[in-house]
C-alpha cells in the first residue's frame, strides 16, 4: 500500500505560481507512475500530468502544457507539480495518484491522495 498526501494548495492571484507536493509513505514511490488530476464540483476529474518511475518521461494535458511542470525526487519519495501563469479556470481540488502503469485515465490509478485546493482569483 502507498499512502499519498498533497501539500501546497492555496489562494493565488491570476498569473501567479504555486508548487504542489505529493509525499508518499508506506512503500517507496520509485516503482510507480505518478499522475496529477484536478476536479471542481461541476466537472469530471481531469488529467493534468504524469511522470514515469524514473522521471525521464512526462505527459501533460493541453490545457496546462507550457505552464505546469511535473517532477519527482525518488530520494524524498515525493512528486511535484509546479504551476505557473495560473488562471482562474485552474481553480480546483488537485489530487496526486500512483500506479504501476498509470496513464491519463483516473481509473487506472490504484492510490490517491486526499486532494489540496487551489483557488486562483482574477
Amino acid at each position: 500500500q502507498v499512502q499519498l498526501v498533497e501539500f501546497g494548495g492555496g489562494l493565488v492571484q491570476a498569473g501567479g505560481s504555486l508548487r504542489l507536493s505529493c509525499v508518499a509513505s508506506g512503500r517507496t514511490l520509485v516503482s510507480y507512475v505518478v499522475g496529477w488530476f484536478r476536479q471542481d464540483p461541476q466537472k469530471d476529474r481531469e488529467f493534468i500530468a504524469a511522470i514515469n518511475s524514473s522521471g525521464g518521461t512526462t505527459s501533460y494535458a493541453d490545457s496546462v502544457k507550457g505552464r505546469f511542470t511535473i517532477s519527482r525526487d525518488n530520494t524524498k519519495n515525493t512528486a511535484y507539480l509546479q504551476m505557473n501563469s495560473l488562471k482562474p479556470e485552474d481553480t480546483a481540488a488537485y489530487y496526486c495518484a500512483a500506479d504501476a502503469t498509470g496513464g491519463s485515465y483516473s481509473n487506472k490509478y490504484d492510490y490517491w491522495g486526499q486532494g489540496t485546493l487551489v483557488t486562483v482569483s482574477s
